[in-house]
């Protein structure tokens, strides 16, 4: 028997899980992709899957109401949104045409549009301080520890450029000290590859003192970073409920993956080796951390124009 869309997503979803083995949250952007596409072309056997039908997958996007705000109604998608969209389902798509289960990838006659990133994407210094004076001071935290971990959280985002799905699996033994290093594991890792960081001697300082705090409150669990309800790990959800409050309190809108990309850009700007900043956020594709560098401000490249001399050039 013929297997539906539904079953062959699932085998795709497996093969990526248990062969290819992929991160949770690349697997889990497949699997949202999918499920919009369904909702939007609602009963779409294999044997619809045509240029036409993904074209009318991207106009339902386009025109599609949701409602924003307080009441606000908002129409249209990002060229990014688009895109996103475009590379999670040709994914599929491809792999139904690898096993054959349809005679040609409907994507090949679409172009992924180009995108421009016009928007400054990394945190910069005024908005850091606003950020980090909200954690340190202005927040009024249940605990010295919810303090303290906050503080070592941001910092370890900022001066590491870890993701956050790396970040909430550290465990206590990622960290060596005497080395100064942290351990990204390959099974938290979205690249699914170890890495080794070194660690700033600022962060040193508040990790440290993160750490004392937690050890005098007798804390059992091996995750590096816990609640403050349970002797359990620190939770996604937690993390989102933080930055809400952060967020509030600080008045600068940002999600912590802006932190990576003030990492990146911070490092270039430095001289840092781009190669070198490639193997430290885990890349497997120099394109990849290429992209993060769009956003770097004419400004910081002024002292290498102005290094320029025609006696000096080739």
């Amino acid at each position: 028997m013929k297997k539906n869309l539904k079953l062959l997503h699932q085998d795709f979803i497996e093969e990526c899980t248990y062969v290819g083995k992929l991160s949770d949250v690349t697997i889990r952007g497949y699997i949202g992709a999918f499920n919009l596409f369904l909702k939007m072309n609602p009963g779409v056997a294999v044997a619809d899957l045509s240029t036409q039908t993904v074209v009318k997958f991207f106009k339902r996007l386009e025109q599609r109401e949701r409602e924003v705000g307080r009441g606000g109604i908002k129409t249209g998608i990002k060229r990014s949104t688009v895109a996103t969209y475009w590379s999670k389902l040709n994914v599929f798509m491809a792999w139904l045409e690898k096993h054959k289960k349809i005679k040609e990838n409907p994507f090949r006659e679409i172009k992924c549009p180009n995108v421009e990133y016009a928007d400054k994407k990394f945190i910069q210094k005024k908005n850091l301080d606003k950020i980090f004076s909200a954690i340190a001071i202005n927040i009024d935290w249940s605990s010295d520890l919810v303090r303290k971990r906050n503080m070592a959280i941001f910092n370890l985002f900022l001066y590491s450029g870890i993701r956050k799905g790396e970040l909430l699996g550290l465990e206590l033994i990622d960290f060596n000290f005497d080395k100064k290093e942290l351990m990204v594991r390959a099974e938290i890792s979205k690249s699914r590859i170890n890495r080794v960081i070194p660690l700033n001697r600022r962060l040193i300082i508040v990790l440290k003192d993160y750490l004392k705090e937690r050890k005098s409150l007798k804390y059992k669990t091996e995750y590096f970073f816990v609640s403050n309800n349970s002797d359990d790990k620190f939770t996604e959800h937690g993390l989102k409920h933080t930055v809400a409050k952060i967020v509030e309190e600080s008045g600068v809108k940002f999600h912590v993956h802006r932190f990576r990309h003030a990492f990146a850009i911070n490092l270039i700007n430095k001289s840092s080796d781009i190669m070198k900043v490639k193997q430290l956020l885990g890349h497997k594709d120099i394109r990849m951390t290429a992209a993060y560098l769009r956003c770097i401000p004419s400004n910081a490249m002024r002292g290498d124009i102005e290094a320029l001399n025609m006696d000096d050039m080739l």
